[in-house]
């Protein structure tokens, strides 16, 4: 079907069909512009929430990443990274291959319907020319047949007339007959005229307007096409980005599957294991005996009756030590101990750490020798550095012995690594200083002697280290318990981790660099110190308030076992200073610790003071 033959008189219709098509274009190609900013947005915010959420650079995450939960998360960060890439793709194709084609072929579409357009027109107008000539051409024919007919009568009527001249006659006879010539000759003009009329209507309706209409035809037909192929093309940019979105999307899957519960778990266990025992059974007291009470768990000064330590009660509390609360450890391990910081205006010097021991008396009471024992200068500047947040001690001795092992192991690690890449280096040192050797005109043999000495000093230096920490993970691996080792009582447990403490030879250096006392050479000695020990971690007992305070000074309790207060705050006293400058003050329920007497003016009750 044609348009020339079958729309042959619908030319103006067919002028808004065309219009509508290209406006129908334009409104596709739109649409394909507001296709590709949705992509470009989507990608953008793909990428901004991937590292919105990617690991930052700090020891927390990378502690995390351990986890194979953690690790498939990041695949799964990465891969949406990706995957924002294929958009950005997408996005990419259907602007340069859809959106700017369409807006050049639009340009070009109007300019060809406007050519198409314009021949018609003229087509139109001559015809409507040649009609015009026509119906002058007729007209001047009909009105010259009148003037010829009228001037026939004129000349008959005058020849009948007696009463007129021959020469009227004549002259009557001469304008008829000139008449008849007009009319003739108009005749003539019309009949030529209506043949071109026809034989140009007859081109212009079957040839002019035909080819016209089937070049506007075939204009809207490829308009149609075109349309057709960037729908096609529209499908295809995102067929293409299929595989490798499919690829994206099963990496994601593989590390979902790759996640390992029992691994995670077994990573928590390597994390915080302290490689300490379970508490052993407590044996029974018969307390329908008459026995010994033993002395109060808030105080070291006093004496037993018989200078005896109770040793099946010492023996069955000190197993449960590792479950009292931080705070009643840190009363009896740190507070008598360390000398609190002078207050802010106080110009009294603080302790020397390293001062003169306390002479010991022969016949003192026991829990009395014990105390002194514990806070010798040089014993409590290797203890009190861990628990009062001195600096952490190069191996590690702050930590449980499952974690003191994994950190030196760690450092083992580290310190090889460091050598294999000293090695390597004065491997390549080497090889060039003998192609030095072997060609002197590339470079001096002795410029990299230095070097090499430097290196060599270098790994000999890592070396004595990894032995040192190599010693150290041999004497903590010696020091964890076995399987078979289960009925091992736990205060013995913690007399062997703490024997840097308890029983360092002078000849030993304590993690902080300082040297301990010298280890006692009695036996009960030892026996009843761990005895007066365990005592002090007898079953545990909320202290009550005994009175109040009110900090004059404010102080930050950075170290373990102490509490930050700020001035003006009015606290509960749970414990008042026994000689060591330090009082036990409490918050709230949960929140309790240490502060340095001269740091609060102490209100107690009346009742406290009487006693």
């Amino acid at each position: 079907m044609s348009w020339g033959t079958e729309l042959w008189d619908q030319f103006d219709n067919l002028d808004k069909h065309l219009q509508w098509g290209i406006e129908f274009v334009e409104r596709y190609n739109k649409f394909v512009k507001d296709r590709t900013d949705i992509e470009i947005s989507y990608a953008k915010q793909l990428r901004n929430l991937s590292k919105k959420y990617q690991s930052k650079k700090n020891s927390r995450e990378e502690e995390e990443q351990r986890f194979t939960s953690c690790r498939a998360f990041m695949t799964l960060l990465n891969e949406m990274n990706d995957y924002a890439g294929q958009h950005e793709v997408v996005a990419e194709n259907m602007s340069g291959m859809i959106f700017a084609e369409l807006a050049r072929y639009i340009q070009e579409l109007k300019q060809e319907k406007k050519m198409h357009f314009q021949e018609g027109r003229r087509a139109q107008q001559h015809i409507e020319s040649c009609w015009k000539q026509l119906e002058a051409s007729k007209r001047r024919f009909e009105r010259d047949c009148k003037e010829a007919e009228r001037a026939q009568q004129h000349f008959e009527k005058m020849d009948s007339d007696l009463n007129v001249t021959k020469a009227d006659v004549e002259k009557a006879r001469q304008q008829a007959h000139t008449r008849h010539q007009m009319a003739s000759d108009s005749k003539a003009e019309y009949c030529s005229i209506l043949q071109n009329f026809n034989k140009e209507q007859h081109e212009h309706y079957y040839t002019n307007i035909p080819n016209i209409f089937q070049k506007i035809q075939d204009l809207d037909e490829r308009r149609i096409v075109r349309i057709g192929d960037s729908m096609k093309t529209f499908s295809e940019v995102d067929r293409k980005v299929i595989p490798i979105i499919g690829k994206c999307l099963d990496e994601i899957t593989k590390a979902a599957e790759s996640i390992d519960e029992k691994q995670d778990t077994q990573l928590v266990i390597e994390s915080f294991k302290s490689g300490f025992e379970q508490p052993g059974d407590v044996e029974f007291e018969d307390f329908s005996q008459s026995m010994k009470r033993t002395v109060s768990e808030s105080s070291l000064s006093n004496n037993r009756p018989d200078g005896k330590p109770d040793s099946k009660s010492g023996k069955s509390k000190g197993k449960l030590w590792p479950f009292i609360k931080k705070n009643k450890l840190m009363s009896l391990l740190t507070s008598p101990h360390q000398p609190p910081p002078p207050p802010p205006s106080s110009t009294t010097p603080s302790a020397v750490p390293n001062g003169p021991q306390s002479p010991k008396q022969q016949k003192e009471p026991l829990s009395h020798r014990l105390n002194e024992f514990m806070t010798s200068k040089p014993k409590i500047h290797c203890f009190r550095s861990l628990k009062r947040g001195g600096s952490v001690p190069e191996d590690f001795s702050h930590l449980p012995p499952e974690q003191r092992r994994k950190k030196l192991q760690q450092k083992i690690d580290e310190i090889n690594k460091e050598i294999q890449k000293e090695s390597d280096e004065r491997d390549g040192l080497t090889k060039m200083k003998d192609v030095y050797v072997k060609n002197p005109q590339m470079g001096d043999p002795s410029s990299v002697a230095p070097r090499l000495a430097e290196i060599g000093q270098t790994i000999e230096k890592l070396r004595q280290e990894s032995q040192k920490f190599e010693a150290w993970l041999a004497e903590v691996e010696g020091r964890l318990p076995t399987k078979s080792d289960q009925t091992r009582r736990q205060s013995e447990m913690y007399e062997s981790q703490s024997s840097a403490v308890n029983n360092c030879p002078q000849d030993r250096e304590s993690p902080d660099g300082s040297y301990t006392e010298e280890q006692s050479q009695d036996p009960q000695l030892k026996v009843a110190a761990q005895n007066e020990f365990d005592d002090e971690f007898d079953d545990e007992e909320v202290l009550t308030s005994i009175g109040t305070c009110k900090a004059m000074y404010p102080f930050e309790g950075q170290n373990e076992g102490t509490i930050t207060i700020t001035e003006g705050e009015t606290l509960t006293v749970i414990e008042e200073d026994k000689g060591d400058g330090w009082t036990r003050v409490r918050r709230s329920e949960d929140e309790e610790g240490y502060v340095p007497t001269s740091y609060v003016e102490v209100y107690l009750d009346k009742s406290v003071k009487g006693t």
